[in-house]
């Protein structure tokens, strides 16, 4: 099992669908809305396609 990964407010990350983007909210450990800058999406775990850079 690969180990769960955590994004914390302000984190810039790429996302493999949306590009990159920057964490504006982190509602849980489960989930966190990214502002991709034409657009916001919600990600949830297990955050596949996502990474920090």
């Amino acid at each position: 099992m690969a180990p769960r990964k955590h994004f914390a407010l302000g984190d810039r990350v790429t996302h493999d669908a949306y590009g990159l983007g920057r964490v504006i909210v982190v509602e849980s450990e489960d989930a966190v809305l990214v502002d991709f800058g034409a657009r916001q999406e919600r990600i949830v775990q297990p955050y596949t396609g996502m990474f920090t850079l």
